[in-house]
């Protein structure tokens, strides 16, 4: 049986622009609303790096303009009725102010595999402590135990693990075999243990295995594919809405910390362009980008090529809520169709549906 298991990532704009409302609470509701139509059922990764600097601007200003009430509204009610919901930060808005008009991050923490190993386990502390405190009076058996790194930065490993182990998070769900990134966040997850098998981590490389690893690393389903594998008109959408809300130009120095480097884009010659063209890229199971056609063909691939494993493995997807349109109910809708159909092979499922021991 494959687990299908769809991630949210619940943010505003990457630049500290935007109502939470419109980017968290609103799309997030029809995407439950949505689900519920099929059985499905959402892990919610909250970036408490956010949602702590709303709560500190209500009491601060006595306004709720980020909408914090309806943020723990809305996953409480989540956990209430069957979903999930897991810890991600954003570690740049531990120490963020807001100019009043947005948030303006702490460009030297953007990187949170570069922080200090008491740094880490403070944001991960503070995180977990508090979606235990709103959510364990709804659902006792309540545990947050999941983590997502922001920009996937959990290379190097070392810190980020032992943060994790000293917090109780057995899980992370950071790694997508094939990513690379070379910037202002740096990884190689190329050679990571699986697309889609969980693997109990290695402390010092959490994208490979190690069977006396402290936690376990379930992967984002992920592909190795050409650039036309890419095209959809909801991947154009990301594009277009990235630019909009990009990151200010200067944090390159700022962001330089542990592993992190800024390196800036080069005119390239007409060569180079059709070798990129060429070139194959880490393709996420990102229900925001991909159609739903292109995700029935991913769950059956990963379904192949999983035969005779013995075990229920998971279909990690990947969206967030700031991207979920009105569009992109549509063209998911096949997808969800298309498990619910096949219900011999597929269920929706959420991390604690896996049978990994502790």
């Amino acid at each position: 049986m494959i687990r299908v298991i769809f991630t949210l990532d619940y943010e505003i704009n990457g630049n500290g622009e935007g109502c939470s409302r419109e980017l968290m609470v609103e799309p997030t509701a029809r995407l439950l609303r949505l689900f519920d139509e099929y059985g499905a059922r959402l892990t919610i990764m909250a970036d408490i790096g956010e949602i702590l600097k709303f709560k500190e601007y209500a009491e601060r200003r006595g306004k709720d303009d980020y909408h914090i009430a309806e943020i723990r509204d809305q996953l409480q009610e989540a956990v209430r009725t069957g979903h999930d919901v897991q810890l991600h930060i954003h570690s740049s808005y531990f120490n963020a102010t807001h100019d009043g008009r947005r948030w303006i991050q702490d460009w030297s923490e953007y990187n949170f595999a570069g922080l200090s190993p008491r740094r880490m386990g403070e944001m991960v502390e503070r995180g977990k402590s508090f979606l235990e405190s709103i959510l364990c009076p709804v659902r006792a058996d309540y545990r947050c135990e999941v983590f997502r790194a922001a920009n996937w930065s959990v290379s190097p490993s070392a810190n980020v693990v032992s943060a994790l182990v000293q917090n109780r998070i057995r899980i992370d769900t950071s790694v997508f075999k094939f990513g690379r990134r070379d910037g202002l966040v740096n990884f190689d997850y190329a050679d990571a243990a699986s697309n889609m098998t969980p693997w109990r981590a290695d402390s010092g490389a959490i994208w490979k295995q190690n069977q006396q690893g402290p936690i376990w690393e379930v992967p984002i389903y992920s592909e190795n594919r050409t650039l036309p594998a890419f095209l959809s008109m909801n991947r154009i959408y990301r594009v277009l809405e990235t630019r909009r809300h990009r990151i200010p130009e200067d944090i390159g120095d700022e962001a330089k910390n542990g592993n992190g480097s800024a390196k800036r884009a080069k005119r390239r010659s007409i060569g180079q362009r059709l070798s990129t063209f060429a070139a194959k890229y880490a393709w996420k199971a990102d229900f925001n980008q991909c159609t739903g056609r292109q995700l029935i063909g991913a769950l059956e691939r990963g379904a192949k090529n999983s035969n005779g494993n013995g075990h229920d493995l998971p279909f990690v997807l990947i969206g967030h809520s700031k991207l979920f349109t009105r569009w992109n109910e549509g063209t998911l809708r096949p997808f969800l169709a298309h498990v619910t159909k096949h219900n011999s092979r597929f269920s929706f499922g959420t991390f604690d549906s896996l049978a990994l021991p502790d």
